[in-house]
C-alpha cells in the first residue's frame, strides 16, 4: 500500500467565503458538503475540508503545484481582484513572485490570513 495524503481540514471564520475564493482563484469546481464540512477537491484525489472555527482561525500554509498556464491564469485573478501577493512566505517582497529553482511561485493570503502559495517545479526541482 502506498501511503498517500487524503485530505486536511482548513479552519476558517467563513467556510462559505474561504472555500469559495479558494476555488475562484486556484479555477477549480464548485466545493460540496460532507457533514459539517465545505470540500475543495484538488486533482492529486486531496481535499481541503473547510470548518468553521468558531472563532480566530490560527492561519496555516497550504501550497500548490501547479503548470506553467495554470500559474498565468490564477496569477491573473489575483491581480484582477486587486490581491497583494509576494514572492516569499514572510511577506517581505510584496507584489514580486519567486523564480525559484527555475520555476515561478508566489504567495497570498486567503480571508482568513491562511498563506496560499502556487509553485510551478517543487522545490529542489
Amino acid at each position: 500500500m502506498s501511503i498517500k495524503l487524503n485530505h486536511t481540514i482548513v479552519h476558517s471564520s467563513d467556510k462559505q467565503a474561504s472555500s469559495k475564493h479558494l476555488v475562484e482563484i486556484l479555477g477549480l469546481a464548485e466545493p460540496t458538503t460532507y457533514g459539517p464540512f465545505i470540500v475543495v477537491q484538488v486533482d492529486n484525489e486531496v481535499s481541503l475540508d473547510y470548518a468553521d472555527d468558531h472563532g480566530e482561525a490560527h492561519p496555516q500554509h497550504y501550497a500548490f503545484m501547479v503548470s506553467d498556464e495554470e500559474f498565468d491564469q490564477i496569477f491573473d485573478r489575483i491581480k484582477a481582484r486587486g490581491l497583494t501577493y509576494w514572492a516569499d512566505p514572510f511577506h517581505r517582497q510584496e507584489g514580486q513572485i519567486n523564480t525559484n529553482d527555475g520555476g515561478r511561485g508566489l504567495y497570498w493570503s486567503d480571508p482568513d490570513g491562511h498563506s496560499m502559495e502556487i509553485i510551478t517545479v517543487p522545490y529542489g526541482g
